[in-house]
């Protein structure tokens, strides 16, 4: 409808007043810049006059802008997207209710394609675009590379990343590696095994996990042999096979989803009783696409459950139902916290700037979020007691806790 030229208070005014109209499909298209600017392209379920009531000033100052990095594109593309709604939601929200000291936030979508080589472009780019703060990225070999740089830039970081390398770059809701580790290392030697084979990505996080159960299960005796999965193969048959070669006891999957579900496959082929545990990285609903739900069945994942599944996420799931019109996934409950609990402080302080909101988020106790009561740790940024659980997939294709595993 509109230039990309700044919008007239008389654009406003025609926005707001058609959007009542508007249909799903319409609202925040590419088309429609405006929408996209302001970030509450559900404005078409408020009357003109709610509209003006609610945004009124708000409409007329500049809006703060949040970066939201993560894999947008590429073969990890579906995390990204649902952390992008996850982010989205939350922004729609606020801006609903007024924003953020009289301003509505814009989210500015960042797709760093989970490459490393892409981490510092991205982060600049999203810095001169003006942005305050980042929800992301999400992959740990991305944001070791770049939080730094957002931290420089002034933008204050509520990443996504799990690897403990990332610790004190601004906060994480996020479980990490050393709250992963021991509910994969008791699901493991609940087996009592003698041999245990690993396939692992050599991608900073995967590698990272690996590294933490390898040391912990040869510590207690457990004989580990160790395979490397490159990225992007079409086939992991020859990796498979080369694990199974020493008759372990447990395989150990540390990829993310693209290549954990090209494993799954396999694995389902061979028809082998193997216990498989999956690393969080493949709990996805990516996973499941594409390995199908018998493969997907095959094995069980440690990680956080599906949003459907929190007990906790039940108003976020029927709002991201209610919004896209599909189920919810994992990380978009994350970036939605992440948000939020942004847009609460910068409330509070009456200020988006750098040191004041990220020294107020790192004092986080007792915030009753999506994926629970949020409480962070103001040396390292990182959550406080997030439960990790071992998952499996159910009939309907979603992570959930399994019930019969040891946790």
């Amino acid at each position: 409808m509109f230039g990309l030229e700044e919008f007239s208070i008389e654009d406003v005014f025609v926005y707001v007043s058609r959007s009542p109209f508007l249909s799903p499909a319409d609202q925040g298209s590419a088309s429609d810049p405006w929408a996209s600017r302001y970030g509450f392209e559900a404005a078409g379920s408020l009357s003109w006059y709610d509209a003006l009531d609610q945004f009124g000033v708000a409409l007329l100052r500049d809006p703060v802008k949040v970066a939201v990095e993560a894999p947008l594109s590429g073969s990890q593309a579906s995390t990204g997207q649902d952390i992008l709604r996850g982010a989205r939601l939350a922004a729609e929200q606020v801006n609903r209710a007024g924003g953020v000291n009289g301003h509505l936030i814009q989210l500015v979508p960042a797709d760093d394609q989970a490459d490393p080589a892409q981490a510092l472009p991205v982060a600049n780019r999203a810095a001169a675009r003006g942005a305050v703060a980042v929800v992301g990225p999400y992959n740990s070999s991305v944001g070791i590379r770049n939080l730094p740089r957002y931290e420089e830039l002034g933008v204050v970081p509520l990443h996504l990343t799990s690897t403990n390398q990332t610790d004190g770059d601004g906060v994480t809701i996020q479980p990490k590696n050393n709250q992963i580790a021991p509910t994969e290392i008791a699901y493991i030697e609940s087996f009592q095994p003698q041999r245990v084979a690993m396939l692992v990505d050599p991608s900073d996080y995967t590698a990272g996990m690996a590294d933490r159960d390898q040391q912990a299960l040869e510590a207690d005796g457990v004989e580990v042999q160790r395979i490397a999965v490159v990225e992007g193969l079409s086939d992991y048959s020859a990796v498979v096979s080369s694990a199974l070669e020493s008759s372990p006891d447990v395989l150990y999957v540390s990829t993310y989803f693209p290549e954990g579900a090209k494993i799954a496959s396999d694995l389902l082929a061979r028809q082998t009783g193997l216990p498989v545990l999956f690393g969080l990285a493949n709990v996805d609903a990516g996973f499941v696409q594409a390995a199908g739900l018998e493969a997907s069945q095959r094995g069980v994942f440690s990680g956080v459950p599906a949003a459907g599944e929190l007990p906790t996420a039940k108003d976020y799931t029927a709002d991201y139902i209610t919004r896209y019109n599909v189920q919810p996934d994992v990380w978009g409950t994350f970036a939605y916290d992440s948000l939020k609990l942004w847009a609460r402080d910068v409330d509070r302080l009456d200020t988006t700037a750098y040191e004041p909101v990220l020294k107020a988020l790192r004092h986080t106790q007792g915030y009753e979020g999506q994926t629970g009561t949020i409480s962070i740790d103001a040396i390292t940024g990182n959550r406080l007691k997030l439960p990790v659980y071992i998952l499996d997939v159910n009939d309907q294709g979603v992570f959930e806790i399994d019930q019969g595993a040891v946790q």
